[in-house]
């Protein structure tokens, strides 16, 4: 027990102190987890051998993440996807395979120990790349979309891998079973023991069967089994019951799908999709969550403590050469299917470098190549260590697409050729980002012809895509501005959330057009004073409005009735554009404004007032003489003249 608990200890601590350095240093938390299980284990020694039994255990970590990626992802959202998932991931490990395989034939091995080697380096890691997106919020974006299909695709493509290796064996090789170093994976994934199988001596049809009712289980169970099942466990008002069923879930369906042959990540995965729509979803996210984030850690630091540095440091240029080698190949590969399949700049990047790696599934693969005698257990050794490494590196090909999109923004966006503006257009929109969409929409709804400029082509290319248009240029160049049609706009909307680029947009603009009508948009207060001294006409704070709603929706809950709420958050929205409007003029961008005695005395007052609750008064609520006052009289008090909205 003790020697348990000190190994936990030591994973543990490592985690804690790893981890939170490396994502204050900016290297993500998975770089973290891998320099934890290199510091206590090769550098100070301080675990062994049984990193490879956790590291079969803490697989099912990626098991867990797969299931939660479903829940987030509808059936429609799947189904959108399967050109992707067919064509962009068949290819990809297709190609890839070919491509290594024959580099591997020209170095002078057999046909059959290069295909192998194909197949386990076709494979990408799933647990360090979907972590990863996570983490950076690029899951949703094209290139993070179209990596996670090439993942789900290479996940099914395992199955009939590990069905093919047996039959590339070859005479003369004797590994003895088990052996190795990933000889703790050969089950988990291949089908497990034999004795546990429901498929061991079916015949084909027979397998066939069997696979597909294990499948129908799971989309049967998701659909009418989890609400009366949840429905149950709520009546005991036992939290810990929650958490126990979902990880009956996730287990149970694991193993079923082990038992059929199939990949546990893949049949979890299945089930999250069925649940998507389901009202317990979110019950079921919290509740996995926290144990797919430790044992994915603890995946990622067995990785790092399984890297064997002596044969490392044995033949480190060739290893490390052959890793970068896999790693090259693998981007090629990528970058021409990125080409094909029309992703482009920073999508294009992303799904190049997030696949380059091999991936965990490939420990899968050398293990069976083992027992099977496709390849030695001295080859088997080198190869996983190339696996190992390449997962190492892929946090730090993260790092340099941050760097490569940090560098294109600074330069101006993106470095495409600015679009020619061959039209007029009324009104002048700047940003075509979720606020510059919603006016566009309103406007061209409204019979009004727009030109809309952005500097980020991924949101030109996207609303292209649903036959919106737009053009990609650098809005704060004044002659792209007055090509745009500057001088004859009737309108000009600023909705870039780039402050900086917001108030220059507005100077170049007022500059030109003194007698301009311009609306701007604005995040926070120091943004509002930047636009109103700038010479924005309205200035439009992007939460505001929301706010003052929830505010109102607040009264309602607390008795008002809804009139008198609405009424409420109407003379609050005056009060509060008002006293924003005479901070505004006592703003001084020269002066801190903790410094500015005249604007935080002016602040204390208007607080002052608030605290009173003199707006009640104001709005008629406690005399309630003025009900009958228009709609119309309350708009004509100076509010409709405020610049700020």
């Amino acid at each position: 027990m003790a020697g348990f608990l000190l190994q936990a200890t030591i994973y543990l601590a490592a985690a804690v102190i790893s981890v939170p350095i490396a994502k204050k240093l900016g290297l993500g938390s998975v770089l973290g987890y891998l320099f934890a299980g290199v510091a206590i284990g090769p550098i100070l020694g301080l675990v062994g051998s049984e990193t490879q039994d956790l590291q079969h255990f803490a697989e099912f970590g990626v098991v867990m993440m797969l299931f939660i990626v479903g829940l987030e992802l509808e059936p429609r959202a799947l189904w959108d996807m399967r050109h992707r998932l067919l064509g962009l991931g068949g290819m990809q490990v297709g190609l890839t395979t070919l491509a290594i395989m024959g580099v591997c034939m020209l170095s002078g091995l057999t046909w059959p120990i290069s295909l192998a080697i194909g197949l386990t380096f076709a494979l990408s890691s799933t647990a360090i790349v979907v972590q990863t997106l996570n983490e950076k919020n690029l899951m949703q974006t094209p290139g993070g979309r179209s990596a996670f299909s090439v993942l789900l695709a290479q996940d099914i493509a395992v199955i009939p891998m590990l069905a093919l290796l047996p039959l590339l064996a070859i005479s003369g090789i004797n590994n003895a079973i088990g052996v190795g170093p990933g000889d703790t994976h050969g089950g988990g994934h291949a089908g497990g023991d034999s004795s546990m199988s429901l498929i061991e001596g079916l015949p084909a049809w027979g397998v066939t069967l069997v696979t597909i009712g294990a499948i129908a289980v799971v989309i049967l169970g998701g659909l009418y089994l989890t609400r009366p099942v949840f429905k149950f466990i709520a009546q005991s008002k036992l939290p810990e019951m929650f958490t126990a069923i979902a990880l009956l879930m996730v287990v149970g369906i694991a193993l079923l799908m082990t038992l059929v042959g199939l990949s546990p990540a893949l049949g979890t995965f299945l089930a999250g999709v069925v649940l998507a729509n389901s009202e317990f979803r979110h019950e079921l996210e919290n509740d996995i969550e926290p144990f797919k984030g430790l044992l994915l850690g603890l995946f990622f630091i067995t990785v790092g403590a399984g890297i064997n540095f002596e044969l490392l440091f044995g033949d480190f240029v060739r290893i490390i050469g052959m890793a970068l080698g896999v790693m090259l190949t693998k981007a090629l590969v990528l970058l021409g299917l990125a080409f094909v399949f029309g992703l482009k700049g920073r999508d294009q990047l992303l799904f190049t470098l997030s696949l380059a790696q091999a991936g965990e599934f490939g420990f899968v693969m050398i293990a069976t190549a083992i027992s099977t005698n496709v390849v030695t257990t001295e080859m088997s050794q080198m190869l996983s260590l190339i696996v190992a490494i390449s997962m190492f590196l892929t946090p730090l090909l993260f790092i340099m697409f941050d760097f490569a999109v940090a560098r294109k923004s600074a330069a101006g966006g993106d470095t495409r050729d600015e679009d020619h503006i061959d039209e007029e257009g009324t009104i002048l929109i700047i940003g075509m980002g979720r606020v510059g969409q919603i006016v566009n929409r309103m406007a061209l709804g409204s019979g009004i012809k727009t030109i809309v400029i952005d500097n980020h082509v991924d949101h030109i290319d996207t609303m292209r895509r649903f036959g919106v248009k737009g053009y990609f240029g650098d809005p704060t160049r004044p002659d792209l501005m007055h090509t745009a049609g500057l001088m004859d706009a009737k309108v000009l909307i600023v909705a870039v959330d780039d402050k900086d680029a917001a108030v220059r947009l507005v100077e170049i603009a007022r500059k030109s057009r003194p007698d301009l009508p311009i609306v701007a948009r604005a995040s926070g207060r120091n943004d509002v004073y930047r636009l109103y001294a700038a010479g924005a006409t309205d200035i439009v704070r992007e939460t505001f409005d929301s706010s003052v709603r929830m505010g109102s929706y607040m009264l309602t809950h607390m008795g008002w009735e809804k009139y008198d709420a609405e009424r409420m958050a109407e003379e609050f929205t005056k009060a509060d554009r008002g006293a924003l409007l005479e901070l505004a003029q006592l703003w001084d961008p020269k002066v801190d404004v903790f410094e500015n005695k005249p604007y935080l005395e002016k602040a204390k007052e208007i607080n002052a007032q608030f605290n009173t609750g003199f707006l009640a008064n104001l709005a008629g609520l406690v005399d309630r003489n003025d009900e009958d006052e228009t709609e119309e009289e309350l708009t004509e008090d100076g509010a409709q003249d405020d610049p700020i909205k």
